[in-house]
């Protein structure tokens, strides 16, 4: 099946959060759904489309200091383990260095093993950072420089 990879629109992120347990399981992250990030970043907020509907997804966006930062990255329950992830990591790569983008920045749950596991193949630095997220709220913060233009 042929998957796109494309600039998000808010009606994407209205169905990618009507199918939110198909990305996340019981995790409820629909709070970290921003219509701002797709509104404002739309260059860097990007879907994984098919016949069937939205594959998986990554919303991210530069940094004043030129740091690409993916605040949410997510495939659907039926797309896990096709590469399609890491599709959409390339996809943002090309969009924020574009955009200047000389290093990329994501954060998870120290307890996520699936993110850790998933963003070290992909070659970035992990490193827990206590109280991140506030006191008593460590995160694991990967980051990863890109190779100059």
């Amino acid at each position: 099946m042929d998957v796109r990879i494309e600039p998000a629109a808010v009606t994407d992120l209205h169905q990618v959060l009507e199918d939110h347990a198909r990305y996340w399981g019981e995790r409820d992250l629909r709070a970290l759904h921003l219509t701002a990030l797709v509104q404002e970043f739309g260059s860097t907020c990007l879907v994984a489309r098919a016949d069937d509907g939205i594959r998986g997804y990554l919303f991210g966006f530069v940094t004043p200091d030129r740091t690409g930062y993916v605040h949410l990255v997510a495939t659907r329950d039926d797309a896990r383990g096709t590469g399609l992830g890491r599709s959409l990591y390339t996809a943002f790569i090309e969009a924020a260095a574009r955009q200047g983008a000389v290093r990329l920045k994501a954060i998870t749950s120290v307890t996520n093993e699936g993110s850790i596991a998933f963003h070290r193949t992909l070659g970035f630095d992990a490193r827990v950072v206590g109280d991140y997220d506030g006191p008593g709220r460590p995160r694991v913060v990967f980051t990863r420089e890109l190779p100059p233009r």
